[in-house]
C-alpha cells in the first residue's frame, strides 16, 4: 500500500477540529498537529480540545500523524531548564493523549544550533526527552539544518533508541545543504514522516510542489534509492491564504509520488 499523504496544521487557515475537517475535505489522509502556545494559537491540551480532535479525526477518517512543538523555536534549549522540561512533558503527554506515534522538536530561530554551546544544550534537552518519549512509547524527533556529520553526532550523543531526525525537503536547501546527500548519509536515522516544501515558507505563497527551487523529486528519488521507510509525505507549503486550488494541486502531486513508497504502517 502506498504511503500516506498529510498536511501540517500550522500551514493551514484553520486549527484543531477545523484543521481536521479541512484535511478531510481536501482529501488528505492525515494531519500533523501543533502544540500551540503564545503567538501560535490555542494550546492543544486546553480542556476538551484533544477529545474533540480525536473524535473528529475518527469520524472523518483522518489520521493524526504527529505532534510538533513549534513553540520550542520561541523558547530554545538554553532557556530555564525547568521551563523547558515542563514544556517537553506537556508536548509528550499531549502526543500520548492524541494517540500519535511521532512527536518532534524543531531547532530554528531561538532553538537554532549555531555552535558548540547550542549543540550541547540541544543534546542535553533531547537526551532527557528521549528517555521520556521511550517511556511513553513515542518516537521523538528533531528537525534541524545541521550538516550530515553533525546531525549523526547529535543522534549519537542523544543516545536514545526512540530518537530520529525529521527530513524537510527545503530547509536544508535554504541552508546550502544538498538534501539527496543528507538522505544518503542519514537514511538510517530519519523519521518515517517527511515534510514536503518547495520554497521559503515566509515569502508569500509557496511555489507548487515540483515547481520551486527545492528539487523535491531528487530528494524523493534518494529516499527510495536508499530504502528509507516513508510512512507519510506531509505537505508543509503554506496554504494559509485559503488557496484551495494550490492545495489540491500539491496534494495530487504528492499522491502521485507516494506510490513510490510502500508502508505496512499505512494500512493500520
Amino acid at each position: 500500500m502506498s504511503c500516506l499523504v498529510g498536511l501540517t496544521e500550522w500551514r493551514l487557515p484553520a486549527s484543531g477540529v477545523e484543521a481536521v475537517r479541512l484535511a478531510a475535505d481536501a482529501g488528505a489522509d492525515g494531519v500533523q498537529l501543533d502544540l500551540g502556545g503564545p503567538g501560535r494559537g490555542e494550546w492543544i491540551d486546553a480542556p476538551g480540545r484533544i477529545d474533540a480532535i480525536r473524535a473528529e479525526a475518527s469520524a472523518r477518517r483522518v489520521r493524526l500523524l504527529a505532534l510538533a512543538g513549534n513553540h520550542f523555536n520561541d523558547v530554545g534549549p538554553g532557556a530555564d531548564p525547568l521551563v523547558v522540561r515542563r514544556l517537553l512533558e506537556r508536548l509528550l503527554d499531549a502526543a500520548l493523549a492524541l494517540g500519535v506515534p511521532l512527536v518532534f522538536v524543531p531547532s530554528f530561530r531561538r532553538g537554532a544550533i549555531h555552535g558548540p554551546a547550542e549543540f550541547a544544550a540541544t543534546v542535553r534537552v533531547l537526551r532527557w526527552a528521549g528517555g521520556q518519549a521511550q517511556q511513553r512509547g513515542l518516537v521523538l524527533a528533531n528537525e534541524n539544518v545541521l550538516p550530515a556529520e553533525q546531525a549523526r553526532r547529535l543522534v549519537e550523543e542523544v543516545g536514545s533508541p526512540a530518537f530520529r531526525l525529521v527530513l524537510d525537503t527545503f530547509n536544508p536547501v535554504a541552508a546550502g545543504l544538498p538534501v539527496d546527500a543528507l538522505v544518503a548519509a542519514l537514511g538510517d536515522l530519519l523519521a518515517d514522516q517527511v515534510h514536503l516544501k518547495d520554497g521559503p515558507p515566509d515569502r508569500g505563497p509557496s511555489p507548487l510542489l515540483g515547481a520551486g527551487a527545492g528539487r523535491v523529486d531528487d530528494t524523493l528519488d534518494a529516499l527510495r534509492e536508499h530504502g528509507v521507510p516513508v510512512r507519510a509525505l506531509v505537505l508543509e507549503n503554506d496554504y494559509r491564504d485559503h488557496d484551495g486550488a494550490r492545495l489540491a494541486a500539491d496534494l495530487a502531486w504528492a499522491r502521485r509520488r507516494s506510490a513510490r513508497f510502500t508502508s505496512a504502517e499505512a494500512g493500520r
